[in-house]
Order: C-alpha cells, then sequence, then structure tokens
C-alpha cells in the first residue's frame, strides 16, 4: 500500500506530496501523516522552506474522502474532535515561521483550498486549475476555516461569490482576486515552487523568522502591536551572523551570502 503522503527533503527543502493520483483526496490516513509531518517540520532547525504539492498533474487534490467520514467520527470520537485535527494542523502551518509554498492545479476543493489557505505562497497553474469551496452543492460548509481564511484572503464580496454558489475559479482569475500570488504553465509550476522555496531557504533564516511573526496574520492586529514586534525583529537579528555578513557584503560591493551562515551547501 502506497504512503499518502510523501516527505523528501532537498537541502533545506522539504517536500511535501499527497500521493493519490488521480484525485489526491485527503484520506484519514493523509491527514494522519501531514500531522506527523508538520510537527517533524517545525522542529528541524535545517529545514528552511516547505513546498506542498501532489502526485502527477491532473489535481492537486478534491479534499477531504468523504467515504471515510464515518470512519474519521468513529475514530476521534466525535466530528468536533475530526475537525479540530484538521483546523489544528493547518493553524501550525499558518503560523510555522516557515514558509510553505502550494502548487494549485486541476481540482482545488473543499479541504484542497483550505490546507492552501493556510500556506503562505500559493501558486497556481495558468490553465485547468478550478478552485473552490463547493460544499453548499452537498448540503453542508466549509468545515477547516475555508469560510473565514477565504474571507481574510478575498475580501467578503468574493467570498459570498464563491461560497454560496460554488464557485470554482481559475488560476488567472484566482490571481485577479488575490487568492493566489503567481500563475505558471502546468508543466513549469512544480519546478517554479521548488525554485521558490530554495530562494526563501537561502534568505537570512533568522530574519525569515522574525519577519514572519510580525507579517503573518498581521491584519488582525494593531498597528502599534505590529510596531513593537517589528522592534522586537530588529533587536533579534542585531549583531547576527547573517547581518555581519549582509553589512559586509553591501560595502564590499558583492552579493550577500547566506547559504553557508544557514548550513546550505
Amino acid at each position: 500500500m502506497n504512503e499518502s503522503l510523501l516527505f523528501d527533503v532537498d537541502k533545506a527543502v522539504a517536500v511535501l506530496t499527497i500521493n493519490d493520483e488521480p484525485y489526491n483526496r485527503m484520506s484519514l490516513d493523509f491527514m494522519d501523516q501531514l500531522e506527523s509531518a508538520v510537527k517533524e517540520i517545525a522542529s528541524n532547525k535545517d529545514i528552511r522552506a516547505v513546498v506542498l504539492t501532489s502526485a502527477g498533474l491532473e489535481n492537486f487534490s478534491v479534499g477531504m474522502n468523504l467515504k471515510q467520514f464515518p470512519e474519521g467520527v468513529k475514530k476521534m470520537g466525535s466530528a468536533d474532535a475530526l475537525f479540530d485535527q484538521r483546523l489544528k494542523v493547518i493553524s501550525e502551518i499558518e503560523s510555522m515561521n516557515k514558509p510553505w509554498i502550494v502548487t494549485m492545479f486541476g481540482y482545488c476543493l473543499g479541504g484542497g483550498l483550505e490546507i492552501p489557505l493556510g500556506c503562505h505562497f500559493r501558486l497556481a497553474a495558468k490553465e485547468n486549475a478550478q478552485i473552490g469551496l463547493p460544499e453548499l452543492d452537498l448540503g453542508a460548509v466549509p468545515a477547516w476555516g475555508g469560510s473565514a481564511r477565504l474571507t481574510k484572503c478575498v475580501g467578503e464580496q468574493h467570498a459570498l461569490d464563491m461560497i454560496l454558489r460554488s464557485k470554482k475559479v481559475s488560476g488567472p482569475r484566482a490571481l485577479e482576486i488575490g487568492l493566489v500570488h503567481e500563475v505558471w504553465p502546468l508543466e513549469e509550476l512544480k519546478p517554479a515552487a521548488i525554485s521558490l522555496a530554495h530562494e526563501l531557504a537561502a534568505q537570512p533564516a533568522k530574519a525569515v523568522e522574525s519577519m514572519m511573526k510580525v507579517l503573518v496574520n498581521s491584519s488582525d492586529r494593531e498597528l502599534e502591536e505590529l510596531l513593537k514586534a517589528e522592534r522586537q525583529a530588529v533587536k533579534d537579528n542585531s549583531g547576527t551572523k547573517d547581518s555581519q555578513e549582509g553589512m559586509a557584503a553591501f560595502m564590499e560591493k558583492r552579493k550577500a551570502d547566506f547559504k553557508s551562515l544557514n548550513g546550505i551547501n
């Protein structure tokens, strides 16, 4: 039996692959494996960035394997406990202070959008992507934080349009409304995500961590709180090896090399 989630590490980049072609359903085993992977990544200082993708080029994910819902409720003890596990995992991704990049192609539905909404960089395919929260078509509603995060991401108007009408949007349309950060031709999507992850992993490690503490969910905080967080980031990064290398590179008119300081070869 295949693993539901493949976990590979390339230098300082972890690559997680949902492994259930062609639909890449988010099974109970997948969620357990993702939960474990998130904990491992959070505790591993050598991992500086993460790519979440899926096997093949047909679909990122159609979301939860609904046939397993009764089994999941029985296993976890209640529907609330089942949903809470998913909410916790997504929250841990969002607040990890390590950038997560996700590739969105084909169907990205239900949980296949809710988990990406917890990621920091969303890259979508220029063609074939169908992104949405179509739970109302099933007489249900989003349960993994999708309605809340989608509204924060694209605003009330677009969230109402997508959720109440079970509307699926394309990659280019997702870019227009601010749901994704970049669009790429399908064949270039995964390489682009890997490249971005390595770019981010090569940035000064402490500075990335500090800025993510300031920037992630900044819209929920008052300006005064954010200014205090920024000042703390300045203190945390003052006199570090990275800051010394950055200043030396500036004075010597060369590109700073943070890779060696971060232990990246």
